[in-house]
């Protein structure tokens, strides 16, 4: 027996994003949005609303950074998702965000974030989709795993489940992509 719960916007896992931005004097901004993914070869979405701050300053600035909330920041990456910096124009500080400069793109990459994907903006539609083409990926060496490849694990990021308004950690591996699928003949 299945449950019918209607039209919801549920998707899983959903990673919660952190948009890193600058405005047009140079001032970082952070903003969470769960509602981002791939989509399309070397292109990263992002659902933002016209009236953020964020939003706004990409438009400005043709850049923007995504990086992955993680459970040691949770309090923070949550702080930057209720706080408009509209309202409050310090709250990347406010966060103890702080902010390098990226080499690839005019965003800042967040130290206390340890992985970040730099894009510039390749179009900003109607209803909010913000699109952006990835110029490069960076990771802290310490979530690298022995083959100098990012490690879930150690990354350790946060998922949003929208049903519930919760945060979740991943498990452990479930199985191994373009593999598992081969033992059915």
């Amino acid at each position: 027996m299945r449950k019918n719960f209607g039209k919801k916007t549920w998707l899983y896992p959903m990673p919660v994003l952190i948009v890193g931005t600058y405005d047009e004097t140079g001032k970082p901004n952070a903003m969470n949005a769960a509602w981002g993914g791939i989509y399309d070869t070397n292109q990263v979405m992002v659902c933002l609303a016209h009236e953020h701050k964020t939003t706004e300053n990409i438009k400005k600035t043709g850049a923007f950074t995504l990086s992955f909330a993680t459970a040691e920041t949770v309090a923070e990456c949550d702080y930057v998702g209720i706080v408009s910096a509209n309202d409050v124009p310090d709250k990347f500080a406010r966060a103890g965000f702080h902010a390098t400069k990226s080499n690839f793109v005019n965003a800042p990459i967040i130290a206390e974030l340890p992985m970040t994907v730099e894009c510039n903006l390749i179009k900003f539609n109607e209803d909010g989709i913000c699109i952006g083409e990835i110029v490069n990926v960076s990771a802290k060496e310490e979530i690298l795993n022995e083959n100098g490849q990012i490690d879930a694990k150690k990354l350790n990021p946060i998922c949003y489940d929208s049903s519930t308004h919760v945060y979740w950690t991943l498990g452990k591996v479930a199985g191994h992509a373009f593999s598992d699928g081969k033992k059915i003949k």
